[in-house]
């Protein structure tokens, strides 16, 4: 199921992931996946992109191999509907619609509303609706509809994920705060625009190019769903006497070949060779 690396790299390229923002718009912090700039837009460097999606492709297998789930965030146009196709089809949480503050961090109010989901489809079910009015009836609708919108894709979501996925961190900068706060590890299609210090793990890329989000939503779900057969490992991982599990941060830092003394340091990237800026054979939505 895996996609060759050569196959993958000349369809980012056609994506045109490596498309950054406007000179002027950068952010300073991702000068080390920057290989250059035309037409004073920045390129970022594809070997960058396809290095941060295979670890981030690793990652996300081994994370749902121990029984733990991912969660997908992507509320902006060009990420919404891949998002939501991917994570439906490798059997995982996503947010598509709007990210409602405290979704991690006050996780049992959420639950409260999904439990007020529940109850408002059961009276459309059982047929008990048609013994409200017809404003009621509305009314009740209507807020079906909105917890619906905003929470279906969490519905089966009972714990906290094992990792979180973000297309966009400056949109998603509410939903990165949070996953921070409680510790989750997190992934995300970074431009040149946003900070990468409060990501695990970065794959620099075009956030705004809607065939290059797809790409990577389809890489991930695909190690997602290799993650799965391995999921039976979870009960011996979990049984007593068992030697303690690395942390994301830290088995990270590990395979990129850190001492040990730099492991579970703050993210850092180290400077690559660059590479010769490559035509702009498309614009990018500034």
């Amino acid at each position: 199921m895996a996609t060759p690396p050569a196959e993958l790299v000349k369809s980012l390229v056609d994506a045109g992931v490596h498309f950054g923002h406007r000179v002027s718009r950068w952010n300073p912090k991702m000068q080390p996946y920057i290989s250059g700039k035309r037409n004073m837009i920045h390129i970022i460097d594809v070997k960058e992109t396809v290095k941060g999606l295979l670890r981030a492709k690793k990652l996300v297998q081994n994370i749902v191999a121990q029984g733990k789930d991912v969660l997908f965030v992507g509320t902006k146009r060009q990420a919404r509907f891949a998002v939501e196709e991917e994570s439906k089809r490798c059997g995982m949480h996503y947010v598509s619609e709007r990210w409602l503050g405290g979704t991690l961090t006050n996780f049992k109010t959420i639950r409260d509303r999904l439990k007020r989901l529940d109850e408002l489809e059961k009276l459309w079910e059982t047929g008990q609706i048609e013994t409200y009015s017809k404003k009621m009836k509305s009314t009740l609708n209507r807020e079906m509809t909105k917890i619906k919108t905003n929470l279906e894709g969490i519905r089966k979501m009972d714990r906290m994920p094992g990792v979180m996925v973000l297309i966009d961190t400056r949109r998603e900068h509410i939903a990165v705060s949070e996953a921070k706060k409680l510790g989750v590890p997190t992934i995300a299609l970074i431009d040149t625009d946003s900070d990468p210090d409060p990501i695990d793990l970065p794959i620099p890329g075009n956030d705004d190019a809607m065939r290059a989000v797809e790409i990577v939503m389809k890489e991930l779900a695909d190690s997602i769903i290799d993650g799965k057969t391995g999921r039976t490992e979870k009960a011996e991982a979990d049984q007593p006497g068992q030697p303690r599990r690395r942390s994301v941060r830290a088995a990270f830092r590990a395979e990129d070949g850190r001492p040990p003394a730099e492991i579970g340091a703050s993210s850092e990237s180290a400077p690559v060779e660059a590479a010769p800026a490559e035509p702009l054979a498309a614009g990018h939505s500034a």
